[in-house]
């Protein structure tokens, strides 16, 4: 295996409490509680391991961020380590004051996650009644401050037919980039996959809808695009491979590859409070695991694609296969793929109104 590289980015997870209930939330399942939580002086002081680490980036997310009365503390904390601050937000909790003082403590981006373009959708697919409207003056209130604004449009079978309206509500919100994420069906959205599967004819206007705004708005605002997973012929460099390039913090302090690796049976994931940040990326058992691709299977060890894709994501390969080394199912060349055509088959097309969630409870 080659060197290491240090992670260039940070994900710190801050807590687990959050007044929506998406149902296709990356959390765990078994959400921890806020007893559990990491103090502001224990998340100072990892902030300031990452930064010598070699960590660039931090996002703050959750959960909602904003539950933690200390948000404000834990920015000031980053910045003072050096560390470029993106807050990942809902945008509820967010009081004027409250940006007041994020502000003032040298926040530097913030990512507000749109439900959907209108509070019916929106409202709905958040479980909670009025978050539109109140995600909506939030983001005017960023934009009026001139803070960089980027909208993660979390889409899936009951909203991404909004998706041009949806690019034109970001533009409109003073973004500077919009995150077109199609649902990765993990944590909530896996329980919850069979609602959430978006139709093929879905993801292919998608697609088109996507070069079109890119063209329309080049220059104004920048369009990303994860498209589905399962509608493609192989699979994405999940993480940019494991342990390579960033790393996720969990409120407990429990340090992970990626949000679902602890659905990974036979890992043990140590905590920061335990043992310093860089022995963990470093050294644990369970960041080396499935770094670089020798534990791969034969038939990646020989495919082209190998040092692009990494075989792909490890948690889906364990989802869909029962075995984190399998190849992964999404690729048209793995044995388990008729899994991923199979599961396609069985979306449910009722319509948002009849759905019953499992929600992010």
């Amino acid at each position: 295996m080659t060197a290491i590289p240090p992670p260039i980015s940070m994900l710190a997870e801050l807590t687990h409490r959050c007044p929506l209930a998406c149902p296709y939330c990356s959390n765990p399942l078994e959400l921890l509680k806020s007893d559990t939580e990491l103090p502001t002086e224990a998340w100072a002081e990892i902030f300031r391991q990452a930064a010598a680490l070699g960590v660039l980036q931090l996002h703050l997310s959750g959960g909602e961020p904003a539950a933690r009365r200390d948000l404000a503390d834990l920015v000031g904390a980053a910045r003072d380590a050096g560390l470029y601050v993106n807050l990942i937000t809902s945008g509820i909790g967010l009081t004027e004051a409250r940006l007041d003082a994020l502000e003032a403590r040298g926040l530097d981006h913030v990512q507000l996650s749109l439900q959907g373009v209108n509070a019916a959708v929106a409202d709905r697919i958040g479980g909670y009644a009025g978050g539109f409207d109140r995600k909506m003056a939030v983001a005017h209130s960023i934009a009026r401050r001139g803070l960089p604004l980027t909208v993660n449009a979390v889409m899936h079978r009951h909203n991404l037919d909004q998706l041009p309206q949806a690019i034109a509500l970001a533009a409109k919100l003073g973004a500077r980039r919009i995150e077109v994420a199609c649902v990765q069906f993990y944590g909530w959205a896996l329980k919850n996959r069979t609602a959430l599967q978006p139709s093929r004819a879905q993801v292919e206007a998608a697609k088109a809808t996507v070069e079109e705004a890119r063209d329309s708005y080049k220059g104004r605002m920048q369009i990303d695009f994860v498209p589905p997973d399962y509608y493609a012929d192989y699979p994405k460099a999940c993480m940019g491979g494991w342990g390579s390039t960033g790393l996720n913090i969990a409120p407990d302090g429990t340090v992970l590859p990626c949000h679902a690796a602890q659905t990974i049976p036979g890992l043990s994931f140590p905590k920061v409070t335990d043992l310093p940040l860089a022995d963990i990326w470093y050294r644990s058992d369970a960041f080396m695991a499935f770094r670089g691709t020798d534990y791969l299977p034969d038939i990646c060890q020989g495919c082209a694609r190998r040092d692009r894709d990494f075989g792909g994501c490890r948690c889906q390969a364990m989802a869909l296969a029962g075995d984190a080394r399998a190849a992964d199912p999404v690729c048209r060349h793995s044995p388990h793929r008729g899994l991923v055509d199979r599961l396609l088959a069985e979306a449910d097309d009722s319509p948002l109104e009849t759905v019953e969630f499992a929600y992010r409870r």
